[in-house]
Order: C-alpha cells, then sequence, then structure tokens
C-alpha cells in the first residue's frame, strides 16, 4: 500500500481488513481471524463480515463471472450483500 500511495496515489486509503474464503469450521479460521484483530484490529478496522469459502465462487474466479449471476443465493453472495450493508451504514 505504501508504495501505490508514493507511486501511483497519494489519496489512497484502507477501508479495512476483508477475511476472504473463511472456513469458520475450523479452529485455523479462528485463530487467524483472532490474530489479526490482535495485530491490526486497534489501528485499522475488521470488517465484521467475512466472505466464507465456497466451491462455487472459487468456479467462477477462472470464468470471470459474478457470483450475483452464478450463485445470486448462495453463502458468498449473501455474505457480500452484508459487507455492503456493514460499509454503507458506516458512511451515514
Amino acid at each position: 500500500m505504501g508504495k501505490v500511495k508514493r507511486q501511483i496515489n497519494p489519496k489512497l486509503e484502507i477501508e479495512g481488513i476483508l477475511l476472504t474464503m473463511v472456513d469458520s469450521r475450523t479452529n485455523y479460521a479462528k485463530d487467524i481471524s483472532a490474530m489479526l484483530k490482535e495485530a491490526y484490529g486497534s489501528r485499522v478496522r475488521i470488517f465484521a463480515n467475512v466472505i466464507p469459502i465456497s466451491v462455487r465462487a472459487a468456479e467462477i474466479s477462472a470464468e470471470g463471472i459474478s457470483i450475483y449471476k452464478h450463485d445470486p443465493k448462495g453463502k458468498v453472495a449473501s455474505a457480500y450483500d452484508s459487507l455492503t450493508k456493514e460499509v454503507l451504514a458506516d458512511g451515514q
């Protein structure tokens, strides 16, 4: 981020950290989340919403298709909807 700010966009700001490909069933995911909050939570916002791991989402990344087109009622699309609401709520 520092390099981009220096060379391309000095006004660049980080809105927060978004955890993606999260498998909330595992202790590993919980540990990573806790480590991020401990290390950066006082300086950078960690979004409450996370994007879960999904085979459907992995399928579309290679195809370049929107998750809303491929699986609009799936858990990943729902997670992005929730994230959007979280971000917009803070702007009000």
